[in-house]
């Protein structure tokens, strides 16, 4: 089979596109021919050397994907070849052929593409238990949301509005505020801008209800927004690490941080599918929409370099 690979740290350069060998499934797992893949920073993370990679190289990136059931394994009951199955956390998914775990395989519905799901699955699963269990949105909410561009981002507007809160969005660009926007924010600001006073201001001065902080050095920043009662949500650093919190402050107000990793939110096979179908119905029903750039598999070191350029909005797929 065909793989993007590389056989050491670095940047986009250090990816190529060859002939492996085929995965050998075990009793277990799912031999899936890919459809589509999702990328996201964390394989930007990988291929730098700046998240853990196990084995050796030559190392395949890449968690996310959807394709067709090529063959099973034997202990595997309610699998058939041809099934179309996607995924969030399986590793080597940037390649024309992934073993998939059985009790990680998802079925996808009729009328679920290929593309949506793998665009869907990882940051849509985020913002599900991120609305959902991080801080339960019920109606007349008021919510702001860092990096509101984002994959993750858009998102969050769509099911927050979806639950009947109303969305603030920040954004580094004007390109970035129209996507916001489109994606069904409320108002969306700048971070070049004096966005704290503007939040503010939009409020009476009484802040949000919650904030879902991606950024991690604005954390700070967030609280400052975030009204008496509220809550602030940590759930990423893609700007740098927070500075410590102190407790007593969070007293004083009567504030809330809470953390979210959705590795303790998709606990098993069960708790995958059932967030996985109300995810996917969204779409189905139009409720949901996800904005896509696709690149060919073999070109994915040009995606890296776009993804990396912090211009792209929604999601980077690519395409065996």
């Amino acid at each position: 089979m065909k793989a993007l690979v590389f056989e050491k740290f670095g940047g986009p350069d250090v990816l190529g596109y060859r002939e492996i060998n085929d995965p050998v499934i075990g009793p277990n797992e799912i031999l899936l021919e890919m459809k589509a893949i999702g990328l996201n920073f964390a394989d930007v993370y990988r291929r730098k050397g700046n998240y853990h990679l196990v084995g050796q190289p030559p190392y395949i990136l890449g968690y996310e994907g959807a394709g067709i059931v090529k063959s099973v394994g034997s202990n595997v009951r309610g699998v058939l070849v041809g099934d179309r199955i996607g995924f969030a956390d399986v590793p080597a998914a940037n390649a024309e052929l992934v073993a998939v775990p059985k009790d990680k395989a998802i079925p996808i519905p009729d009328g679920v593409t290929f593309e949506s799901t793998a665009s869907l699955l990882l940051q849509g699963l985020t913002a599900h238990y991120l609305t959902k269990d991080s801080f339960s949105i019920k109606k007349g909410d008021l919510a702001l949301v860092h990096a509101a561009a984002g994959g993750v981002g858009q998102l969050l507007i769509q099911i927050i509005k979806l639950l009947g809160g109303t969305v603030i969005g920040l954004t580094s660009s004007d390109e970035k505020r129209q996507n916001a926007l489109t994606a069904g924010a409320d108002s969306v600001f700048l971070y070049s801008e004096n966005w704290k006073e503007q939040v503010m201001n939009i409020t009476s001065k009484k802040g949000v209800d919650v904030v879902y902080d991606s950024v991690g050095s604005t954390l700070m920043d967030s609280f400052e927004v975030t009204s008496i009662g509220g809550t602030v949500v940590f759930f990423g650093m893609a700007g740098g690490d927070p500075v410590k919190v102190d407790p007593r402050m969070l007293m004083d107000t009567s504030k809330t941080l809470t953390g979210g990793d959705l590795w303790n939110v998709l606990s098993s096979h069960e708790e995958r599918v059932i967030r996985s179908r109300e995810l996917f119905q969204w779409i189905e029903d139009g409720k949901v929409k996800i904005s896509e750039t696709v690149f060919p598999l073999r070109e994915g070191k040009k995606a890296h370099e776009f993804i990396e350029s912090r211009k792209s909005t929604g999601k980077i797929l690519l395409i065996p």
